[in-house]
């Protein structure tokens, strides 16, 4: 074993003409997560207890769609999902539809640890979680000023909006231009951040994954996407914990997650040569990144969008936070 590392993003594909200021806000939110995490494994605390403190965080604070702050349906209401597994045994837990718990990552926890399922969703989650006493706020709790903006620009576009993070002005004038972007054959007009992610494997070569998301801004009622998914957003196993995001319909296709360690078990693949394979040969069209950490120690980021917002940390001292290439 390498000693422990983590791993964490808010979103792949980052519009290049996203604001400085911008930038920096979403580089300190992801230096404060990688810094709780890291305080909580020199202090012996398991791979899946890390990953669902760090993406309580992310959900916590608007700035990435996920919680509070989540990308609104074409109704303007909030819809969140998340995923969480731990590798040990490849136990998991998943919530879709979810409009009132604060923190969809502890849900899905809770559907692991205390249910017999692995995968809830709509009135289902939400009546599981009141009798877990998990703590419910109201749907306007999740809404902020700049979604609410982004969902009047989506609709005035007619389109679905990738990129719910770029300024109004900016993203009307990406919406007028043409796009070769599409999703299961449709153009869409914008490519963005749409989901959290975090993975670990601590001290003891333990590994976990999880991801958390509000969707796509303008979005169908009911729909859902690869983060709830074990094995297309999330995935962990005695070899590694994966957490993806970007185009949510080509990672399902190409069970994403799942795939890094099956190439590492099938083809004897290191994590980095995995991780490059599977987003060199997996994704067809599709835009997507990556986190991923190994049984080793290892910790590696891959996309092929333009770029990914994360950051990750190693025991023995390494630690970077970046968006481009």
């Amino acid at each position: 074993m390498g000693g422990w590392a983590i791993a964490v993003h808010g979103g792949a594909g980052v519009d290049p003409n996203l604001p400085a200021e911008r930038q920096e806000e979403a580089k300190q939110l992801l230096t404060r997560c990688l810094n709780l995490g890291i305080v909580a494994l020199r202090s012996n605390v398991s791979a899946i207890d890390v990953v669902e403190l760090v993406i309580r965080e992310l959900e916590t604070d608007p700035l990435f769609n996920s919680g509070r702050g989540s990308a609104l349906t074409e109704k303007g209401t909030v819809e969140m999902e998340a995923s969480i597994m731990d590798g040990t045994k490849r136990r998991c837990g998943a919530v879709s539809g979810i409009t009132t718990v604060k923190n969809p990552i502890s849900l899905a926890r809770l559907v692991m640890d205390k249910s017999p399922h692995s995968y809830l969703a709509f009135s289902g989650a939400e009546d599981f979680a009141r009798k877990q006493g998990v703590e419910i706020v109201d749907n306007d709790y999740f809404v902020t000023d700049d979604n609410v903006g982004m969902l009047k620009l989506a609709k005035e576009a007619n389109s679905i909006l990738f990129d719910y993070r770029i300024p109004p002005m900016g993203c009307a004038g990406a919406a007028a231009t043409d796009s070769p972007i599409q999703m299961n054959g449709l153009p869409i007009s914008i490519y963005a951040p749409e989901t959290v992610g975090c993975v670990v494997v601590d001290g003891e070569g333990r590994c976990a994954a999880g991801t958390s998301t509000g969707g796509l801004m303008n979005k169908m009622m009911g729909r859902i996407g690869d983060s709830p998914l074990i094995g297309a957003g999330t995935y962990a196993s005695e070899l590694c914990g994966v957490s993806c995001t970007g185009e949510g319909e080509a990672i399902i296709r190409a069970t994403l997650a799942r795939d890094v360690s099956a190439v590492m078990e099938y083809k004897g693949l290191n994590l980095q040569e995995a991780v490059d394979y599977v987003i060199k040969h997996r994704l067809d069209e599709g835009f997507a990144g990556l986190i991923a950490v190994s049984n080793k120690g290892e910790v590696v980021c891959g996309f092929n969008s333009n770029g990914m917002f994360r950051g990750c940390a190693t025991e023995d001292g390494f630690m970077e936070v970046a968006i481009w290439e």
